[in-house]
């Protein structure tokens, strides 16, 4: 914090001294705004020279200029590439706002970058960009929720329905095995921490989407190193919506009701086919066990859900300030019962320009407190599993619902529990309040035109508790007479950039060189609190304070230099120091150079009216990885023992703490990148797109690996152990189909192919299989996936089946890979794996007068699901457990297996999909009764279908939360919803 203050000190002093420009004598200053002749849109990056000279300028992101003249004779000269250039005499104007003819779509579209802005002609790097316009609509409560399918190299899985939950993003697919594949996530220039906030399902669903305007993701090295060591990932910026200059002050309605439905539940036997299997099956004294009723338990514990999302702001400018206020609220009821998140959430934006637009100010505030009840998803899985002939309730029961009982009356410990109970006896709430918000200057500076100063001073705050409550009177608590067990976490992120940012046009030549210094300061307090049951007595005691808390310095530089608008040169380079490494090995460099060609402005190609844009890029750049998870994991330390692992002495048991493993060698990942692509426009921009062919490879991988007792002090050790290559393939497409006044019809692709290998693992065993992950149920420690050295990351590690002659699986009986006789862990297979090698996206959007309709397609092919639902129940096992029976699922009438076979391939299915992720149609009456209120409304389904081989309740399985695993295990997948949204838009 020290550092972070005195850098905070030295830049506001830099600031104050150099504003003594304002008692300097200057000559004549002429300022203005260019803007688009067509669209009225306000132009960026226009050049702005002083004909006759080198001296010049460019215009901001608002197209904005200033630029100090020598006599009333002359000439201002404004050129802008796709724009035909304009010629101005000054005279005895001090303002001089001017329009430019376009003649292209896509050039002058800017996109935010690491610390600032670009031309996406300009663009070196590999670059997607989607805005407002583009977003995907319907109930959409978290941002990724915004772009799913619409950006090639960008996939993105649900994480469940659940009201609130996320997806799981990927660019490129993953860079590490164990330490997170999660991009870095920029808010108006806070980079956030990725890791969980107790109290919430999703860590970005405290940012309401109704207040973000854009999102760039950056994919390559040579436009993320700039944030090296959080940027092997990629890096995602969202910018959030703010006033305009001279926008008149306007009021914007938002309200939608939504209605979600369960799709598909888990295919189990109904009570009739249930009887006739224990009748043929099961012993006759479990055969007393069944029922006289039918029950559907997956129909028990899932309903139809009624949402409300309603969201309004204030806009406009007053005198030189833009300013942009919104408030929300949604209320989300989930599919599974009992479970609701309400948000509230709040947002001010303030963008004021002082002496003479020589100081920009970015002002941002964003609020939200959340209040979740999470339901038991435990009764997904009980659900499937529970007998159905027996009833929800029993008035003799324990808590009133249908259990299966001991003679003394008490639940069966190994029984499953009534899933209408569960979700009812367990009270789960967390409420979280959440700020997040910046103040960046940005400082013309006297002496040195072209020359500026940003300062950029940032926070992230959370607070967050709740309890988790399981009543006395039911199964789940009975034997400890129900339990308390409150929870607490606050987090704090602080946030100091300083730049140095000099732009100097040379007429034929332009540069841009950025230099500057970086320091954040996280800090987590995870305060512990003793599980008490309904009579207060303690079930567990309180534990040790968590405190953790680290810091990250970084220097970077980055220089652009262009060349008469077509050749374009990028170099960057980022120094970053954290504190989670030993002083040996905490500092690292991360460098990164690109250069692209226009080909399109060569002569042969300039008077070309079909191809009216291409250019070729290439890249090389070096990012890095430090997000690991642990906090010192090169130091020894101690953590305390858990509620199953506490100590026992008579009737007391007492927490310990034990020794953790650690590595005093343990360092940065890093990734290595090498990018080629083509960006390309036809017919003025009626048909556009880009292709990339990428190569990633990490080295240094961090991944958890086991090792020899008595060497560490634990037997799973987080280090450094090899490296992984990922190459890949990018299209995108968009081609405008039909314009005219009345009717416009746009359609867009993208594809993107990715394979990941792993090529090293320095300390595994030479002979071994790799590192065994993947957990399943069933059993006690098995796994299902494997890291292997020549193979895709968590692929698949099973038995092969043998079927008979009609296509049905034999029991127990596998392929004997090594001809030795036997069947053992030797004749194991690698067997597909769950992330996609090919993924798409395809959209259309029509509008024919004040009507518009559009869809959204999305869809993986070549991943594959391991069921676990139906290995660890589908077998006539299942009715045999003393004193309680299973349900099983339907397909163990097709394989007749009496015991789980866990580990056969025959459970590894082809989860390949097409989805249509939406479908809207909206209407727009325009102004009403002659007034300025304008009224809209629209009308959207979500997931309307899909299409797929898998027989499970959903193809897209990511990983937990808290899962490191490469995701692809169905186990009690919470299903997602079918979802009906209507809504109405008010602006006055």
């Amino acid at each position: 914090m020290r550092k972070i203050s005195t850098v905070l000190k030295v830049a506001v002093m830099c600031l104050a001294l150099l504003s003594g420009h304002l008692i300097y004598a200057q000559a004549q200053t002429v300022k203005g705004t260019v803007t688009d002749t067509d669209s009225g849109e306000p132009l960026p990056f226009v050049n702005v020279l002083l004909k006759g000279t080198t001296k010049g300028t460019t215009t901001d992101i608002d197209g904005n200029y200033s630029i100090d003249i020598n006599s009333p004779e002359d000439v201002l000269v404004f050129s802008f590439i796709g724009f035909e250039a304009k010629e101005m005499t000054v005279g005895n104007q001090s303002t001089i706002n001017v329009q430019l003819q376009g003649n292209t779509k896509q050039l002058d579209e800017v996109v935010v970058v690491g610390y600032g802005t670009q031309r996406k002609a300009d663009l070196t790097g590999s670059v997607g960009s989607v805005d407002r316009d583009d977003f995907n609509v319907g109930q959409v409560t978290n941002p990724e929720q915004l772009i799913t399918g619409k950006v090639a190299g960008v996939q993105i899985t649900p994480n469940g329905g659940a009201p609130g939950s996320g997806g799981r993003i990927r660019i490129r697919g993953g860079a590490s095995l164990n330490a997170s594949n999660d991009p870095l996530i920029v808010i108006d220039g806070v980079p956030l921490d990725n890791s969980k906030t107790s109290g919430t399902a999703n860590p970005l669903n405290f940012l309401n989407p109704n207040d973000i305007e854009t999102f760039d993701i950056l994919k390559d090295a040579s436009a993320t190193a700039i944030y090296g060591s959080r940027a092997s990932n990629g890096v995602v910026l969202i910018t959030t919506r703010k006033g305009k200059e001279g926008q008149p002050l306007r009021v914007n309605v938002n309200s939608m009701v939504s209605v979600s439905q369960v799709t598909n539940t888990v295919d189990m036997l109904d009570a009739d086919q249930f009887r006739a299997v224990v009748a043929e099956q099961a012993s006759p004294s479990q055969a007393a066990l069944v029922g006289e009723d039918a029950t559907d338990w997956q129909e028990e514990i899932y309903k139809n859900a009624v949402s409300f999302d309603n969201n309004v702001s204030i806009s406009g400018a007053y005198k030189s300030l833009p300013y942009r206020v919104s408030v929300g609220y949604l209320d989300q009821d989930g599919i599974l019962k009992t479970g609701n998140l309400k948000r509230t959430s709040a947002s001010v934006s303030l963008n004021p320009n002082f002496f003479d637009d020589k100081l920009h100010v970015n002002f941002n505030v964003k609020g939200v407190i959340t209040k979740s009840r999470f339901a038991n998803q435990d009764a997904i899985g009980a659900a499937a599993a529970y007998d159905p002939t027996h009833p929800v309730h029993d008035p003799n029961g324990v808590g009133g619902y249908w259990e299966w009982l001991n003679e003394d009356g008490a639940p069966q410990t190994l029984a499953p529990n009534n899933p209408v109970g569960l979700l009812m006896s367990k009270n789960d709430r967390g409420t979280v309040k959440r700020s997040i918000g910046n103040l960046q200057l940005d400082y013309e500076l006297p002496f040195l035109e072209g020359l500026k100063a940003n300062l950029n001073l940032g926070y992230d705050v959370s607070a967050s508790e709740g309890r988790t409550i399981i009543d006395a009177n039911s199964a789940s608590g009975y034997f400890e007479g129900g339990s308390i067990a409150p929870y607490e976490q606050s987090k704090r992120n602080l946030l100091a950039d300083f730049y140095l940012n000099y732009i100097k046009d040379f007429g034929a030549s332009r540069l841009n060189f950025l230099v500057g210094y970086s320091a954040q300061d996280f800090l987590i307090k995870n305060p512990t609190f003793a599980r008490l049951n309904a009579e207060g007595d303690t079930l567990a005691p309180a534990g040790v304070v968590s405190r953790p808390q680290y810091r990250l310095i970084s220097y970077f530089a980055r220089a652009n230099y262009t060349i008469n608008d077509k050749y374009l040169f990028t170099a960057t380079v980022r120094a970053d120091g954290s504190s989670r490494f030993s002083p040996d090995n905490r500092w690292g460099v991360f460098p990164s150079l690109a250069a692209a060609w226009r080909i399109s402005e060569e002569d042969m190609l300039k008077a070309n009216t079909t191809l009216t844009d291409l250019k070729l890029r290439l890249g090389y750049g070096v990012t890095g990885q430090q997000d690991i998870g642990s906090y010192f994991p090169y130091l020894p330390r101690y953590v305390q023992s858990d509620d199953a692992t506490r100590y026992s002495f008579g009737d007391t048991y007492y927490t310990t703490l034990r020794p953790e493993g650690y590595d005093e060698n343990i360092k940065w990942e890093e990734t290595t990148t090498y990018n080629i692509g083509l960006d390309y426009e036809f017919l003025d921009g009626k048909l556009y797109g880009t292709l990339d062919y990428y190569f990633k490879k990490t080295d240094d991988l961090l991944a958890v690996i086991p090792v020899p007792a008595g060497t560490n002090l634990t037997n799973q050790l987080f280090t450094n152990v090899g490296s992984i290559e990922n190459q890949g393939l990018e299209v995108a497409l968009t081609y405008n189909v039909i314009k005219t006044t009345d009717f416009n019809w746009d359609i867009g692709g993208n594809y993107t192919h990715n394979k990941s290998t792993i090529t090293s693992l320095s300390n595994v065993e030479e002979d071994a299989v790799g590192i065994l992950v993947g957990g399943i149920n069933g059993g006690t420690g098995n796994t299902i996936q494997v890291h292997t050295v020549g193979y895709q990351p968590n692929s698949f590690y099973v038995y092969e089946q043998v079927y008979d002659e009609n296509g049905a699986p034999l029991e127990g009986v596998y392929v004997d890979q090594n001809g030795d006789g036997m069947i053992n862990e030797q004749d194991l297979v690698r067997n597909g794996f769950p992330d996609a090698r090919h993924y798409f996206g395809f959209n259309s959007s029509m509008r024919y007068k004040n009507w518009n309709f559009g869809f959204v397609l999305r869809g993986n092919a070549g991943n594959k699901v391991y069921n676990n639902v139906a290995s660890s129940n589908a077998a006539y096992q299942g009715l045999r457990f003393p004193g309680y029976m299973n349900n099983l699922p339907a397909d163990v009438l097709n394989t007749n297996f009496q015991n789980y076979q866990l580990r056969s391939d025959y459970y590894i299915q082809d989860a390949s999909f097409l989805r249509m992720e939406n479908i809207s149609l909206g209407y727009d009456f325009g102004n009403l009764f002659d007034s300025n209120i304008n009224l809209r409304a629209s009308a959207t389904v979500q997931n309307v279908f899909v299409i797929t081989d898998y027989n499970g309740v959903s193809p897209e399985i990511a990983p937990g939360v808290d899962d490191a695993t490469g995701g692809g295990i169905d186990n009690n997948f919470y299903p997602l919803p079918r979802i009906f949204s209507f809504g109405v838009n008010f602006g006055f």
